[in-house]
């Protein structure tokens, strides 16, 4: 009875952790992105293939997490996962030991974990799994009985699986689990951030240049210890050691980091989300854009009249016929997956948000 309840919790696990990445593909290949850049494994030519190594990650997770499910297959499936568990405990030790990226993007947006959490988690998993090898090894060389509700249920959960990921990359997520989904009030956020910001505190690292000994002390503790700055004192700041940690964490949001700038950096944010109504069309890689899209969405911008209209890349001179405005690209990527996507907002609120393809095509 035990394994059949801990064989069930693992495979639910499985599987949510592959639909919330399969629901946003293209925004799991964006960790995995970073993954590949110079400052983590520096492999730079895998992230063009980031996408397609995303969507096979998702498709391994939720196919073996239901074959895990339904008891089939048992002895290869459960050593899949135990690989894939493996792969995963080595990647988010790597990123918690060496603090490199802050969150695995194991469940995607729907839920944030640490690195050592996300480790931890993994190594949960992992000694799940070893136990299920343990307890259904008996059952491995006996036949597996087919039947046609496996059949029709395995059928359903491969095309419902490839509907949602193929939606998500070339549209926008069926599901939103994002800070930017439509309803979010983009002036309560920021209001929000403000009334609770997180608080940073200053260490220093000091060197004693009689004994060598290395002492980090917070900024408070050195002002109030005379002894570490008085003249005569043989503590000395390391200026290249000196490191800012969070000690209190305010409202978390992505939308922070929403502040579109003038090429001059002039901030336009306030106009943006005061405005009756403001149609922006984002672009994190102008140059990865179709250019015919951007082409045809501006033109339909254009004859808005009754809107607020601006165009917010990582370039100032992606758009020719309207207003440029500029803004990081990793935080434009947090806000749609298309490029380029248009968002809609009124008097700050997001009330539509989709890929620049289906703006054309829809009907005003």
């Amino acid at each position: 009875m035990l394994k059949h309840i801990l064989r069930i919790a693992i495979a639910l696990v499985f599987i949510a952790s592959g639909f919330v990445k399969a629901v946003d593909a293209v925004g799991f290949s964006f960790k995995l992105e970073e993954y590949f850049s110079p400052a983590v494994f520096n492999i730079p030519f895998m992230e063009r293939q980031a996408l397609v190594i995303a969507v096979l990650v998702v498709v391994l997770e939720m196919v073996f997490g239901f074959l895990l499910l339904i008891k089939s297959q048992l002895k290869f499936t459960l050593s899949t996962l135990i690989a894939l568990c493996v792969f995963f405990a080595f990647l988010t030790f790597y990123s918690a030991y060496f603090n490199v990226v802050t969150d695995c993007g194991c469940f995607g947006d729907a839920l944030k974990m640490q690195p050592w959490q996300s480790f931890w988690k993994d190594i949960i998993l992992l000694i799940g799994l070893l136990v299920l090898y343990f307890l259904y090894r008996k059952d491995f060389n006996e036949t597996e009985q087919k039947s046609n509700l496996k059949k029709y249920l395995s059928a359903f959960a491969f095309l419902a699986m490839i509907f949602v990921i193929s939606w998500g990359i070339t549209h926008e997520p069926i599901i939103d689990f994002r800070d930017y989904k439509i309803g979010t009030d983009l002036n309560i956020e920021k209001q929000n951030i403000a009334e609770n910001p997180s608080q940073f505190k200053t260490y220093y690292s000091l060197k004693n240049k009689k004994t060598g000994d290395i002492l980090e002390v917070n900024q408070d503790d050195y002002v109030n210890e005379k002894k570490y700055w008085e003249e005569g004192s043989p503590w000395m700041i390391q200026d290249d050691k000196t490191t800012s940690k969070l000690v209190k964490q305010g409202y978390e949001s992505e939308i922070s980091k929403f502040k579109p700038e003038t090429a001059d950096g002039i901030d336009l944010t306030g106009e943006m989300l005061k405005a009756p109504k403001a149609i922006l069309i984002f672009s994190y890689n102008p140059k990865q854009a179709d250019t015919e899209v951007l082409a045809q969405a501006e033109a339909k911008l254009s004859q808005q009249k009754d809107a607020l209209v601006m165009g917010i890349s990582t370039n100032p001179n992606t758009f020719k016929t309207i207003n440029n405005t500029m803004m990081d690209g990793t935080a434009i990527k947090t806000i749609a997956r298309s490029n380029p996507f248009v968002l809609t907002l009124k008097k700050g609120k997001i009330v539509d948000k989709m890929s620049a393809e289906d703006y054309i095509k829809q009907k005003n």
